[in-house]
């Protein structure tokens, strides 16, 4: 099973570019920037890695990422995941970044889009890697922010596949960012969100009426809500649901009791991805992985599960072909 599923080409859909800094890259560009980390080994990092919820997660999420300041940085982050994520049967990436945790260190987003920018046609020549860039806004930080950097991405916006909304859910609600998202669909950019990770159902709803999103960023607490189940099914939403992180941030608490069955036995549209994978315990193919070794299921129901996330990746109409061939191949 294992070299089945690393041969089935994967799309991801759910990464947090920030998230895939593993420690020995963390180490290697402190250095370079003359950055002091609070850690005096990649194993001391790697202790700390114990979560007890999603906030403490991102408070050292935060710090990990002060020793991103240059583009170069920024390249160096995205190229070292895209080659890991391409040894484990990875096509294709969306990756959210968070502009506003970069400005607020004096980090301009030319920097961020330009390193980040060079590390994805850098993937697709070396790597016959796809890519797509999600722009997400930080939940708890003012919307009126969220609008600013919006429109500073101006010279960027063609290059956006998506606006996305992430960070601490609890107490954030979609519907305090109904302008800014009202704003990417007037430009023409298509919209994602967390929601229902630690936030409640009624999040999910906000998400789908007020921000207008054409799918949700986990949402496996929609099985609290019935109604909620029967629309995520009539209208085909996307969840792009990511176990191990759910494991890691006591959304669950062990993996033989996550949803995704239910999930799955709900008839919803549902994708494997990794999240945070060098805070999460692994990438795609350790997610893939995990949900086996749980659950049990068949090559046909991860086959299912990668044909729905090239279905809702932001690709061209050629790529999505070339990527069902590929997973037509992947069978035989």
């Amino acid at each position: 099973m294992r070299d089945f599923l690393k041969r089935l080409p994967k799309a991801e859909l759910h990464l947090h570019i920030e998230g895939s800094l593993e420690p020995e890259l963390m180490f290697a560009l402190a250095e370079r920037n003359g950055v002091a980390l609070p850690y005096a080994s990649v194993e001391e990092v790697r202790a700390a890695y114990d979560f007890s919820d999603l906030q403490s997660f991102l408070d050292l999420y935060f710090q990990g990422m002060s020793v991103l300041r240059t583009a170069e940085d920024f390249h160096d982050l995205a190229m070292d995941y895209f080659t890991r994520a391409h040894a484990e049967g990875v096509v294709h990436i969306e990756m959210h970044v968070d502009p506003q945790a970069h400005i607020a260190r004096g980090v301009e987003l030319a920097a961020v889009m330009e390193g980040l920018g060079r590390a994805r046609r850098r993937a697709e020549r070396e790597l016959g890697m796809s890519t797509a860039l999600i722009l997400a806004f930080l939940r708890d930080r003012p919307a009126e922010e969220a609008m600013a950097v919006l429109e500073s991405a101006a010279p960027y916006w063609e290059l956006l596949d998506a606006v996305g909304l992430d960070s601490a859910e609890r107490g954030n609600p979609p519907s305090k960012f109904v302008e800014v998202f009202e704003r990417a669909r007037r430009l023409g950019i298509p919209r994602v969100a967390h929601a229902g990770e630690e936030g409640p159902p009624e999040y999910i709803r906000e998400a789908l009426d007020q921000l207008d999103v054409c799918r949700i960023d986990h949402g496996v607490r929609c099985l609290e809500d019935s109604d909620l189940v029967a629309r995520l099914r009539d209208e085909a939403v996307v969840l792009t649901v990511c176990p191990l992180s759910n494991v890691r941030l006591k959304v669950v608490e062990t993996m033989a009791e996550h949803p995704f069955p239910q999930l799955l036995d709900a008839g919803l549209m549902l994708t494997i991805n990794s999240d945070d994978p060098a805070y999460f315990g692994g990438g795609m193919l350790d997610n893939f992985l995990a949900c086996h070794e749980a659950f049990g299921w068949s090559e046909e129901v991860f086959v299912t599960l990668a044909s729905s996330a090239i279905e809702a990746a932001f690709v061209s109409d050629e790529r999505r072909e070339e990527l069902r061939r590929q997973l037509a191949a992947s069978r035989h």
